[in-house]
């Protein structure tokens, strides 16, 4: 199992769930859950999209974002952030085997407080006037550049 983990803040949507936990399952990453999320936790449609692959997923649950915070801290990770927001391209930053990526939820993102926390933001260029990738998507394009730097060398 790879050190990275894949952090969701608040997620609103089970099926980005589901196969964001099917993708840790398979390419052997942990997956952080930042609560409160927007479903619960057991729904069927999460259980569907991450189909038996589930079980095999190293899912940690945080009760809220200064538990995640005080968690993380005491790790010493680095937490780096997708955001539309953000000025440096994903293919740009230099990842390190232990990161924590941090995804947002797929309604809002994540709020100013934790925007500042991130220790370094990226974002996946996009064609203009386009909103955003699918959270799943833009997850799997991110965790697969930063494994092919530290994983898969």
């Amino acid at each position: 199992m790879a050190d990275l983990r894949l952090a969701l803040y608040q997620p609103d949507i089970p099926g980005n769930t589901g196969t964001i936990l099917r993708l840790a399952a398979c390419l052997g990453f942990a997956v952080d859950i930042i609560e409160p999320a927007g479903f619960d936790i057991s729904d069927r449609n999460l259980k569907r999209a991450g189909m038996d692959y589930i079980a095999a997923a190293a899912l940690t649950r945080h009760v809220n974002w200064d538990r995640f915070e005080n968690w993380r801290k005491t790790t010493g990770r680095r937490l780096v952030l997708a955001s539309t927001k953000a000025a440096e391209r994903y293919t740009d930053l230099q990842f390190r085997a232990d990161d924590i990526l941090l995804f947002g939820r797929e309604s809002s993102g994540v709020p100013d407080h934790v925007h500042a926390a991130a220790d370094a933001r990226i974002l996946v260029p996009m064609m203009e006037g386009q909103r955003s990738i699918n959270v799943a998507v833009s997850a799997a394009m991110i965790v697969g550049e930063a494994m092919r730097q530290t994983v898969w060398r």
